[in-house]
């Protein structure tokens, strides 16, 4: 068998010097006996096949349809109508957002022009005053479309 030998950079006062020993597959040992892994050509050549042939994206008509049609949702004034608390800011923790205002930032159902299953798909900016805190929080919560009003024509 084949052996390689490298070196990292030369020690400085916190590291030690590593010797990486890598054992390279001999083709002539491995071909004859048909064991052993395959060559790593043909395992790349495969993963590519696979990821080439395999058609895991929906980018039809429909998800062009779907972001026009909440492309003017993005940046309207919202208020949460559902019964909601969020335990995900540090600096108010177990808070109740139902009733408060946002702005809606993002629409996260297509990414990359691919519709993904986006469980929450809107994603509303909220500013909270915390005492203490000389300017408002920003917090950001993902929601469902049923769990919030428009409010305001702007």
């Amino acid at each position: 068998m084949a052996t390689t030998t490298a070196t990292m950079a030369p020690p400085s006062t916190s590291t030690s010097s590593v010797l990486f020993l890598r054992r390279l597959p001999c083709p002539a040992s491995t071909a004859g006996r048909g064991l052993g892994p395959l060559p790593r050509a043909s395992r790349l050549r495969t993963a590519r096949q696979v990821s080439l042939t395999s058609d895991v994206s929906s980018s039809s008509p429909d998800v062009a349809e779907e972001e026009a049609e909440h492309a003017p949702k993005v940046g309207k004034r919202v208020r949460v109508t559902a019964p909601l608390r969020v335990y995900h800011v540090v600096k108010a923790p177990d808070l109740d957002i139902q009733g408060m205002e946002g702005v809606i930032k993002q629409y996260v159902g297509v990414w990359k022009g691919k519709r993904i299953t986006a469980n929450f798909p809107f994603k509303v900016e909220f500013q909270v005053s915390v005492e203490g805190q000389p300017k408002p929080v920003k917090l950001f919560v993902h929601l469902r479309e049923d769990e919030f009003e428009f409010i305001g024509d702007e």
